[in-house]
């Protein structure tokens, strides 16, 4: 959705909007997704993403990036933030969420890039977790390798290590805490 199409005072549900004016301010809110910021060096146009798994199983960073490519961005322009959300040492999933996420979301092109180290880090299960039967999943990783399979340069993609979950005096977090509150994220054009 562009930010002009919003109203003002009017809730907008959508996991995503685009600045299509100067000055305009976007905001998200996020509790363990990730809240993924776009900017044009040279237009100036700006957006905002709420990310997470699903998100990233239905590639709504191609489609963001597809947008900015109609608006007349060069990829080499764009740059891009990640924000804090939950770190994979708390993002735990069954097996069959984690090979279903592997098979929507992960691009196989990308894949073969990688070194067999990084493939087995990305794709191995988490060893101390077994005996629960759970699995870690790095959405920031996953995020991270998207953007890079959308051709937006490594220096041009800043990712927080910061975790909502860990980090229960800065941030919200549903998986801790089962809370409704959300951070405010904002980008500004």
């Amino acid at each position: 959705m562009f930010g002009s199409h919003s109203e003002e005072g009017i809730k907008t549900d959508a996991d995503g909007l685009v600045g299509n004016k100067c000055n305009q301010n976007l905001w998200v809110y996020t509790a363990d997704c990730m809240p993924i910021f776009f900017a044009d060096k040279m237009t100036r146009n700006v957006a905002t993403l709420h990310c997470g798994r699903k998100g990233l199983e239905t590639k709504i960073i191609k489609n963001m990036v597809n947008i900015f490519e109609n608006l007349g961005t060069y990829r080499d322009n764009l740059i891009v933030a990640i924000g804090p959300a939950i770190s994979k040492e708390h993002y735990l999933v069954d097996k069959i969420t984690l090979q279903n996420f592997h098979r929507n979301a992960e691009n196989k092109n990308i894949m073969v890039n990688l070194t067999k180290a990084e493939k087995d880090l990305c794709l191995s299960d988490s060893n101390h977790f077994k005996d629960q039967n759970l699995n870690q999943l790095d959405l920031k990783r996953s995020a991270y390798r998207q953007l890079l399979n959308e051709k937006i340069p490594n220096t041009n993609i800043d990712v927080s290590n910061l975790c909502t979950y860990k980090l229960k005096n800065e941030f919200n977090s549903w998986r801790r805490s089962k809370t409704f509150s959300r951070q405010w994220n904002f980008i500004s054009s």
